[in-house]
């Protein structure tokens, strides 16, 4: 019998905030951008603030089977950490870590695979989409262990709340059905986690598809001026001189509106009666000065960190600890449940 996803309301976060743990992450594959700044990372960070728990995963085995991506792979690592720490997320409080340093986490996979079929991978809608990304002639084994990979990441803290958008429920839908039948076959272990959906809007990338590192389509925080400048003059509007905000009918110029007002923090219907009549040449300068000045103090936090990397790997080796201490416990957890302490 299927259990549809239970969604958290964001109000049981605000009036219990030490009672959820979190767990969120992503894959060190290039410069985060602005997408995912106005997507989750700000929203990590009110959370922090708000007092929830928070696990941060560096998700780096998740790039193996991309070997371009895999052979920088420290450095994309590094330039993450940076990123997370110059969002504002704080290694004081929140567990920074990676996939590759805690391997009680990965441990958890085997016993998980046992809990699920294979035509249930190859109908996940993760699985698929990361197939069909990848445009590759064959695809890696790793490619469907995906989900269930996700699902250790989730189980092996206890989260019980995860953030995600709509497309990304089916995912927490497999977590909560593994941890189900982990508890329903060995012993009550592990927390049913909820999905916490993200109130962000989507931002879309200056060609007016889904903002995405691969497409070159992304405004990087790591981006400077300049650069800034040169991608929002190459995004697209169309015609028409007086600026409204429809996402509906004009979707590339409401993207570039709404991204003035996030960065602003202002209505975007405001933002473009601003500009009113001045066309497309207007509103790539009022969105150019926005997140121009929107970045300047997370691109100074950025270098800084990047110019002290032994600061950045005791962060991640903090968090590592961390993380494998939560992991060993959760393992041995595991083993009991199962009976193979031996």
């Amino acid at each position: 019998m299927a259990h549809p996803v239970t969604v958290a309301p964001p109000a049981r976060v605000t009036r219990d905030p030490a009672s959820s743990r979190i767990l969120t992450g992503d894959r060190p594959t290039g410069p985060l951008h602005l997408g995912h700044y106005f997507g989750t990372l700000a929203n990590r960070v009110r959370l922090q603030q708000a007092g929830v728990e928070l696990f941060v995963l560096v998700a780096d085995y998740q790039v193996l089977t991309d070997q371009d991506l895999a052979g920088d792979l420290a450095g994309h690592v590094e330039s993450q950490l940076a990123d997370y720490l110059a969002a504002g997320i704080d290694p004081a409080s929140a567990t920074i870590f990676a996939h590759s340093a805690v391997p009680e986490l990965n441990q958890l996979l085997l016993p998980f695979l046992s809990l699920v079929s294979v035509s249930e991978l190859q109908r996940n809608p993760t699985v698929k989409d990361e197939i069909a990304a990848s445009r590759q002639a064959s695809v890696s084994a790793l490619m469907f262990t995906y989900p269930v990979h996700q699902a250790a990441d989730i189980l092996f803290c206890r989260a019980n709340l995860v953030p995600v958008g709509r497309d990304q429920l089916p995912h927490v839908e497999l977590t909560r059905a593994i941890a189900r039948r982990f508890n329903d076959r060995y012993a009550p272990v592990f927390p049913v986690p909820q999905a916490l959906l993200s109130q962000a809007p989507l931002l879309l990338g200056t060609d007016g598809q889904k903002m995405s590192k691969s497409r070159g389509n992304a405004i990087a925080l790591s981006a400077g001026p300049d650069e800034t400048a040169r991608l929002i003059r190459q995004a697209k509007t169309d015609s028409r001189r007086l600026i409204t905000y429809e996402p509906a009918t004009r979707p590339e110029v409401s993207n570039l509106v709404l991204l003035a007002a996030l960065c602003q923090d202002r209505d975007p219907q405001q933002v473009a009666a601003g500009i009113g009549t001045g066309g497309a040449a207007a509103l790539k300068r009022v969105v150019t000065e926005s997140v121009n000045e929107f970045l300047r103090p997370i691109r100074a936090r950025r270098a800084g960190y990047l110019a002290d990397p032994g600061y950045l790997r005791r962060v991640l080796a903090d968090g590592n600890a961390r993380a494998s201490d939560v992991a060993a416990q959760t393992l041995a957890e595991v083993r009991a449940a199962m009976r193979m302490s031996y």
